[in-house]
């Protein structure tokens, strides 16, 4: 693990003086705010929104069970993904390790800071190879890059793999929990503590049905919190976001029945899929989607634009030839997917 997080820091961010807002030198109830310059008319929406987000994130923290110091709230996950990249990664210089395939904003992230990516093969199964992993990191490497479950295959990687890659590498490990609520294996949130080192990132745009909201959640040591909140754009998260967010998670009984009814349908439309002659294999899946192997992916896709049905054609990704990606609906939209896809037979 990591000593000294600093350590890792580029040197202009470590030597940076951070923005300093309105609402960053005053918090709390007041009778005129003349600090801003806001327009004095339409409230509430004339006025900034807190850029710490403290309600909201005492709200994720009760749910998660995690202290607000450890909470980064973003502008989905690919903000805190931009921000690791600009915060430690030296443009030119630095590199990351990732798995292949995975999440494309990663390797977006590290093109656009001028970062070079070390991509490091799953199995034939997606399966994580940690020792393959740890072999592709040199001096230079910054961070690493693990989505589990995965994006686009679909489940959910070794955690014994996972927690050897962290303890086994003094750099950033991220964790990309996006689709955990979905998946049987434990979240990495409950060990956060032991690792100084540790960047869990979730999402409220699948489980939670909020994608539209684009909130995302990293959670790490309170040292990379700081250095997130400190090189972030003051006023990330709008007045809207904070609010929708704030209503939507007081009802956290609503969020698991529907997880209960994805995960019912999802077992469903397996045992469907694996006996059409077209499909090649249903990969294990962890995920509120199911990576499906075919003899013809680009004719289904076309086929099923036709019958206005969009899933995704994943064929031209690494070790996804023949494959299309298919997010669970609902039972009415599974349904017509189904007869859709009868035709084919």
């Amino acid at each position: 693990m990591i000593l000294d997080i600093n350590q890792l820091l580029r040197e202009n961010i470590r030597t940076m003086k951070p923005y300093s807002s309105a609402r960053d030198e005053f918090s709390g109830d007041a009778a005129v705010f003349l600090d801003a310059n806001e327009n004095p008319y339409n409230s509430p929406w004339n006025r900034y929104p807190d850029p710490r987000q403290l309600k909201l994130k005492e709200r994720v923290g009760e749910i998660k069970n995690v202290p607000i110091s450890n909470i980064f709230l973003g502008n989905g996950s690919d903000e805190p993904i931009d921000l690791l990249f600009r915060a430690f990664c030296e443009p030119g210089k630095d590199n990351v390790v990732s798995i292949n395939p995975t999440y494309g904003m990663y390797r977006v992230a590290a093109d656009t800071n001028n970062i070079t990516v070390k991509l490091v093969n799953l199995g034939s199964d997606f399966e994580l190879d940690a020792d393959a992993i740890l072999a592709a990191v040199n001096p230079n490497t910054k961070i690493i890059f693990l989505c589990s479950p995965n994006n686009p295959s679909g489940n959910a990687l070794d955690h014994n793999g996972m927690k050897r890659i962290v303890e086994g590498f003094h750099g950033l490990v991220v964790i990309d929990e996006a689709y955990i609520d979905f998946c049987p294996e434990k979240s990495f949130l409950p060990v956060l503590e032991q690792y100084q080192n540790l960047v869990i990132l979730q999402t409220f745009s699948k489980a939670w049905g909020m994608a539209g909201l684009r909130l995302g959640m990293a959670f790490a040591s309170f040292q990379i919190i700081e250095i997130l909140s400190r090189i972030k754009y003051p006023y990330n998260l709008s007045i809207l976001t904070q609010q929708k967010a704030l209503e939507l998670l007081d009802d956290k009984q609503r969020m698991i029945d529907w997880v209960e009814v994805i995960l019912k349908e999802r077992t469903k439309m397996v045992e469907v899929l694996v006996k059409y002659p077209f499909v090649i294999k249903v990969y294990p899946t962890d995920a509120n989607f199911v990576l499906v192997k075919t003899h013809d992916p680009r004719g289904i896709y076309q086929y099923l634009v036709e019958e206005k049905i969009i899933v995704r054609d994943r064929s031209s990704i690494s070790l996804c030839e023949g494959c299309l990606r298919i997010s669970i609906g609902s039972p009415e939209e599974n349904a017509i997917l189904i007869d859709a896809l009868d035709g084919l037979v």
